[in-house]
């Protein structure tokens, strides 16, 4: 296992406590918080407020990617995401992540001060995307995802797409202490398989690279509890629990107060030493 990674300026030490990236949404049609904070002053009140609950990085967004999403250019992602990196970086010293799989953007917001590219394709959209990536010295996160969620054998099917990433990112000579490995849960998975690697996340640790779980008010959540995607926090924080015992080192979330709480309490009791099973 990778025994820390570098984001920007900042290093964080894996296996000791579980990071958190507040996402932080600028379009105006994201599933759950679309508009709310496609304005730079809102942005920023916004980032202000998670890093004051304890955001230890920022996930700027400029296109939603939830299902049957509409893709927008090059042009007019990079004209939302920029102002809002560039912002962000002359208030906070804080590592900031670009949710984006098109290179010309990452690249853009690289230059504007990003650190962290999260592609939602794993590198496989955009040819171009892991040498960008490189050249900028950037962090990334590669997540799981593929065109449909047909497979003959889903989990050894999701291990050797991962496996094929990661590649891509080592071909390009990107460091092993710049990469972290997302399951991508709701991408390209039927809901009971959301579910089932949900609850086998320590597979991932075969690749020794740090663990990011994202399932903040995702449909499997709604599907689960049968709730909107305004009541999903309660089963967002199951998740999030969930993640720190399996072993993940980041955790993606819309509500950073509410769920670091819940990782830290879990971190506390999965620390503890006291009981002398040998007295049983």
């Amino acid at each position: 296992m990778v025994k820390s990674m570098w984001i920007g300026n900042k290093e964080f030490s894996i296996g000791n406590r579980t990071y958190i990236m507040g996402i932080l949404n600028v379009t105006p049609d994201s599933f759950s918080d679309g508009g709310q904070h496609n304005q730079l002053d809102r942005a920023l009140y916004h980032a202000e407020q998670m890093i004051k609950e304890g955001a230890d990085i920022i996930d700027v967004g400029g296109e939603s990617t939830r299902p049957n999403y509409t893709q927008i250019s090059e042009e007019e992602e990079i004209a939302r995401v920029t102002p809002i990196i560039e912002a962000i970086k002359e208030n906070w010293d804080i590592p900031i992540s670009i949710d984006t799989y098109k290179s010309k953007v990452a690249g853009a917001a690289c230059q504007a001060g990003a650190d962290l590219v999260n592609d939602i394709w794993g590198l496989k959209y955009d040819e171009a995307m892991a040498g960008v990536i490189k050249e900028h010295n950037a962090a990334v996160c590669i997540m799981h995802n593929r065109k449909t969620d047909q497979y003959k054998e889903y989990f050894k099917e999701f291990m050797q797409d991962m496996k094929e990433a990661i590649e891509i990112a080592k071909k390009a000579g990107i460091a092993d202490n710049k990469i972290m490995i997302d399951p991508g849960i709701g991408f390209a998975k039927t809901y009971e398989m959301n579910l089932s690697t949900t609850n086998r996340l320590e597979i991932m640790k075969k690749f020794g690279y740090p663990i990011l779980l994202g399932t903040s008010r995702k449909s499997m959540i709604g599907n689960a509890l049968d709730l909107p995607v305004t009541e999903r926090l309660e089963g967002t924080i199951a998740t999030s629990v969930i993640g720190v015992m399996k072993g993940c080192h980041f955790i993606r979330v819309h509500d950073v107060k509410e769920n670091l709480r819940a990782v830290r309490m879990t971190e506390a009791i999965l620390n503890s030493s006291l009981f002398d099973y040998n007295n049983i």
